[in-house]
This record gives structure tokens, C-alpha cells and sequence, in this order.
């Protein structure tokens, strides 16, 4: 029997409550123990341990004092060597991926918002049990079951696509799960309810997908059809015919009303999405909706290489209590986001249009933000823990995310190494096979790419890296036969605003771009727009029927309650602030260029 032991049960469904026991054999005279402040992946630190209430201690039935250190901490001073027994309450209503929920229709828990780390007992192994279900409800996790359960999970597996047998309160095995130790708990999320389930191989692995929330007509065999080819691409190009490095791979997406997020584990992943993203019978699989939400499934299935095994020396150990810094969220997160659309391409899922239309989208989210002149992507991600998981109404001018900008980064290293006869594909390999799938520094990340260029990048890292200066993608484009051109701006982001419905019925301010014909006016965040040239406006791009985009105009303004007027002057028709990118092919490109561009976006 494990010498750490969680047992989880519902405490209270509709006041949203788990009760955990946590048992700790032989613990120390003075056992301490901890709540994680953060989640891996997430780069906040979000304070989960004030969801905890009701923290008792016992030993051989008699209570022990519990004495709280910090906002996260707690000692407990045992007599002898008796079993510990923690007992508590947590709260749990947050519908993201990166903490706890419970209704009276699903549960779902990440161990760090929800189970206790006993100091000193993090590298033993860690058994997880679970209490009674309502009946109905079922369990789906990638972590590890106890020796003894496995045969029973084997047999009860349900069919592809169909409606798993229910999890009854008898058919929970006494067993559980087993972790190697806290960090292997850590990154196993749990799934509970009454969902849609389908399972497929790729790469000879057991894949399953969970799908909550899901509407009737919802088609589940499109999408098991359609990730299984993300997922054998994937493993293939990372490991041609080779197994990849986990034995089972387990999807648990939530589907709402309104929501998109996912979050990567070692073998499994959390995911929310749209439910109107999913794909319904008899529609259109190419769905825009539906593009997005293939396009999350494989950023964080390509994450189960980059970042959860292939990762900064900086998180070879996490720890739980404070920030985790690191300068190399443009790999990890950036790179992630130019491989998840190239693979929905490679796998014929989009076309080559569909994905240069990707790429412009992007080009032109980080061209809107005056950040990217201020704040390399290196220290946009040693601040995301203040900055980008932070934002206010400041922060296009303030930093740059290294979602957008790494993804950038990484076309333009591609293409660069294409230039010279490597691949960014076959770099990444080789990293993963210098590191053997395990932390790496930023030299090691550059040394994998010169050795593909054959020759130095210093320059490259420093001005594309570490600097602000703008990529030269025009020119790297038109190498492999892509063409790129500009078209007219929406009004309200030439002029370099962000606006919404205003509390007065007007139209509000919500961001203003630095160095725009907007902050030149001297709007404000928070000003509400009444009237433009004596004309009552509720919708900004309504007054484009008597302004025009070239005349400056007159604009009534409320702030704070005072009426103010300004005079806006239009940046000029040639001024790049009217224009935003479009990606598309050469026409007659030739067939060596034209070989060049499968080579990239079909290989």
C-alpha cells in the first residue's frame, strides 16, 4: 500500500465542494504541507489554496493542531510514527482548464487546485482514490491505475465512437490510480460525468477523446477521424516509426457556450471549446469554427513533445510555491503555434489558401501592436507571469505575445533554413534527439538550427530574438512561392482603436494603440463616443457614410461624466496603418519553387 494516499469525494454538489482525505504514513514530527500556487502551463500564479477550508488533522483518531504558515502552507506536529489523516474541504467553480469544477452534471479537478503536497514525500509514489458518483456519471484519465485495475479497464473499454458503460458506484475499484510521485499526479487531469467517449490508434497507441457538453447531432466520428491524422502525423514526425514516449493518450474537451482554452499534460490534455465549433452531421467539416478548434487539438498534442518532455532547463524541476522564469516561452509556446496550423495543412484537413490565410492573420495580430517595438519575445516570456496572463487595456502597447511573435520567429527560421538546404523540421528532431527529450538551453536551441543553416545565426537570434526588429517575411515568403500583398484595414483599427457598446448607448473605447491617429487625438480608454461631425453614432463605422476615411473629423466625447470634443486626423491613404497583410500563392511559380513550397507545407 502507497505511503501517500488521496481519496477524493463530493462533498456537495450544488454548493460546489470536494471533501479529500489525505493519508500520510510515517510522517515527519513536524509534517508540513502545500498547496501549488500555479499550474505548469500556465504561467499565473493563481493561489489555489484559497479554495481550502474545513483542514483538520488526525492521528490514530485523536485530532492534531494544524498551524497555517502562509497563504499556502500548513504544519501539522505528529506524536510518534501513526498515520497522518488530513481532511478538507475545496471549492471548486471554475469552468477552465487549469483548476477545479463540480455541478450537479460534471466534475473535473487538475490535482494541483486540488490535492495536497506532503514536504519531503514529493518523489514517493502518490495513489489516487474516488468516492461515490452519482449514477450515471463516468471517469476518464490518462494517469496510471493501480496494478489491480487494469484488467478490469481493459475489459469494460468501450467501443469506438459509442457511449461508455456508466461508472457506478460498485464499479470503481478499490485500487484507483497509482503516480510514480506528485509530479506524475500533478500532470493527470480527471474527467467526471456523463459524456460522449470514442478511442482510435495512432502510432500503434490507444488514443481516447472525451467530449462534454456536446449538442445532439454533435458527430463524433468526424472528429475522431480527423484528430487521429493529427496525431499520426505528429508521432511520425517526431519519431517515424518508433513509438512515441507514452503508452495511452487521452483528450477531455468541455464544450460551452462560449469559451476556447486548452492545456497540455504528458499524456493527456485538457481542452474547452465553442459548442458550436464542433462538428454537426451533414455540415461543412472546413468550418471556421471547427478550423480553430482542430488548430488547439494540435498545439497542445504537438506540446506532449514540446514542453512537457523537450523544456526549458529552468522547469526540469517545477516548483509549485512561486514563479517558474524562463526566457524560452517563444519555443515552446511560439514554435508549438506554427507547427499546430502546419500540421492541420500537412494533413489535408485545410488547404494551402486556408493556411497562408492563417498566417496572415497572424502576421497582422502582431503588426496591430505597438508592443513588439517596446519588448523582445525572450522578455515577453520571462514577464508572462505579469504581463501577458495580466492584460489590461495597456498591454498591446506595453508587450508583444509570444504566441504570435514565436510562431513568426519560427516561419522565419524555416524559411531561412530552407535557404540553406536544413528544415526547422529537422532541427527540432535533432534537438529532441541531443537532449534525449529533456530540458534544453537556449545555446542548445540555436546550436540545432546553425548545425541545419551551417552557418552562425547570432545575428538572427539577436535582432529576431532578443531585439524588436521586424522580420524580414516578405522576402523569406517569396522563396518558396508565396506572395505577400495588403489590403485595406478595418476602419476602426487604422485609426488604432479597440471599442465596444458603451454604458450610455454609445460606442466606448476600450484600447488605444500607441503612436495611432487615435492617441494622437488624445482618446482615452474609457471615453464614449457620442457623436461624429454632429451626428449621433451607436455603431463607429457608421460614420464612414458621411466622413469618408481621408477628412479629419469633429468627435463628441463623454468622460467622466464631462463632454469633451477632440478632432481626429485619418492617417494618410498611403500610411501603413490603412493596410494589413494577404498571404497567397505565386501564380506560375515554376516547378523548383513550386517544389520548394510542398516541400514546407506539405512534407
Amino acid at each position: 500500500m502507497p505511503a501517500v494516499r488521496h481519496h477524493v469525494e463530493i462533498d456537495d454538489l450544488h454548493t460546489h465542494h470536494w471533501r479529500v482525505t489525505l493519508t500520510l504514513e510515517a510522517p515527519a514530527a513536524e509534517q508540513e504541507v502545500s498547496f501549488p500556487v500555479w499550474i505548469p502551463g500556465s504561467y499565473l500564479v493563481r493561489e489555489f489554496g484559497r479554495h481550502l477550508s474545513d483542514l483538520t488533522a488526525s492521528q490514530g483518531g485523536q485530532p492534531r493542531a494544524v498551524e497555517q504558515l502562509d497563504k499556502a502552507r500548513w504544519r501539522v506536529r505528529c506524536r510518534g510514527r501513526g498515520a497522518l489523516v488530513l481532511r478538507y474541504r475545496v471549492y471548486a467553480y471554475d469552468n477552465s482548464v487549469r483548476a477545479s469544477w463540480l455541478d450537479a452534471w460534471r466534475g473535473f479537478f487538475n490535482p494541483t487546485s486540488l490535492l495536497l503536497l506532503a514536504e519531503g514525500r514529493r518523489d514517493e509514489p502518490q495513489a489516487l482514490t474516488l468516492g461515490r458518483l452519482p449514477a450515471g456519471w463516468e471517469v476518464a484519465t490518462a494517469m496510471p491505475p493501480a496494478p489491480a485495475e487494469s484488467a478490469a479497464t481493459a475489459r469494460s473499454a468501450p467501443a469506438r465512437g459509442r457511449r461508455a458503460a456508466a461508472v457506478q458506484v460498485g464499479d470503481l475499484p478499490p485500487q484507483g490510480w497509482l503516480c510514480a510521485d506528485y509530479d506524475e499526479l500533478a500532470d493527470h487531469p480527471v474527467e467526471l460525468g456523463s459524456f460522449w467517449r470514442g478511442r482510435f490508434t495512432a502510432g500503434g497507441v490507444p488514443h481516447e477523446f472525451v467530449v462534454a457538453g456536446a449538442k445532439p447531432r454533435f458527430d463524433g466520428e468526424r472528429l475522431l477521424r480527423d484528430v487521429q491524422k493529427i496525431c499520426e502525423a505528429q508521432i511520425r514526425f517526431w519519431h517515424g516509426d518508433e513509438a512515441p514516449p507514452f503508452e495511452r493518450y487521452v483528450f477531455l474537451l468541455n464544450a460551452v457556450e462560449d469559451g476556447y482554452g486548452g492545456l497540455e499534460h504528458r499524456a493527456s490534455t485538457a481542452l474547452i471549446c465553442n459548442r458550436r465549433d464542433l462538428p454537426v452531421a451533414e455540415t461543412d467539416a472546413a468550418a471556421e469554427g471547427y478550423v480553430t478548434l482542430l488548430g488547439l487539438i494540435s498545439h497542445e498534442y504537438f506540446h506532449t513533445w514540446n514542453v512537457k518532455r523537450l523544456k526549458p532547463a529552468e522547469f526540469a524541476r517545477y516548483d509549485y510555491g512561486a514563479e517558474n522564469y524562463t526566457e524560452l516561452l517563444w519555443f515552446f509556446e511560439g514554435f508549438t503555434s506554427y507547427y499546430d496550423d502546419l500540421f492541420l495543412r500537412r494533413c489535408g484537413l485545410i488547404d494551402a489558401p486556408h493556411y497562408l490565410k492563417l498566417i496572415a492573420r497572424t502576421v497582422n495580430a502582431v503588426a496591430a501592436v505597438p508592443g513588439r517595438r517596446v519588448q523582445s519575445v525572450a522578455q515577453a516570456s520571462f514577464d508572462a507571469w505579469t504581463k501577458y496572463y495580466r492584460q489590461d487595456e495597456n498591454t498591446l502597447n506595453a508587450t508583444v505575445s509570444y504566441y504570435q511573435k514565436g510562431a513568426l520567429v519560427a516561419l522565419a527560421f524555416d524559411l531561412l533554413l530552407r535557404r540553406h538546404g536544413g528544415t526547422l523540421d529537422d532541427a527540432m528532431r535533432a534537438l529532441w534527439a541531443s537532449s534525449q527529450g529533456g530540458p534544453v538551453t537556449e545555446a542548445d536551441i540555436v546550436a540545432a538550427f546553425e548545425a541545419q543553416a551551417g552557418r552562425p545565426l547570432a545575428d538572427e537570434v539577436a535582432a529576431w530574438v532578443h531585439g524588436t526588429a521586424e522580420l524580414p517575411l516578405a522576402e523569406l515568403l517569396a522563396e518558396q512561392g508565396v506572395d505577400l500583398g495588403h489590403e485595406r484595414r478595418p476602419w476602426t483599427a487604422a485609426l488604432g482603436l479597440k471599442l465596444a457598446e458603451g454604458p450610455l448607448s454609445g460606442v466606448q473605447v476600450k484600447q488605444v494603440a500607441a503612436g495611432s491617429a487615435a492617441a494622437r487625438a488624445g482618446l482615452a480608454v474609457g471615453d464614449e463616443l457620442l457623436a461624429v461631425d454632429g451626428w449621433r453614432v451607436r455603431r463607429f463605422e457608421d460614420s464612414l457614410a458621411w466622413t469618408g476615411r481621408d477628412q479629419p473629423v469633429r468627435l463628441l466625447l463623454a468622460r467622466d461624466q464631462r463632454i469633451h470634443e477632440c478632432r481626429l486626423q485619418p492617417p494618410a491613404a498611403d500610411d501603413a496603418a490603412r493596410r494589413q497583410a494577404t498571404l497567397k500563392l505565386a501564380d506560375k511559380p515554376g516547378r523548383a519553387l513550386a517544389r520548394r513550397r510542398r516541400d514546407w507545407i506539405d512534407a
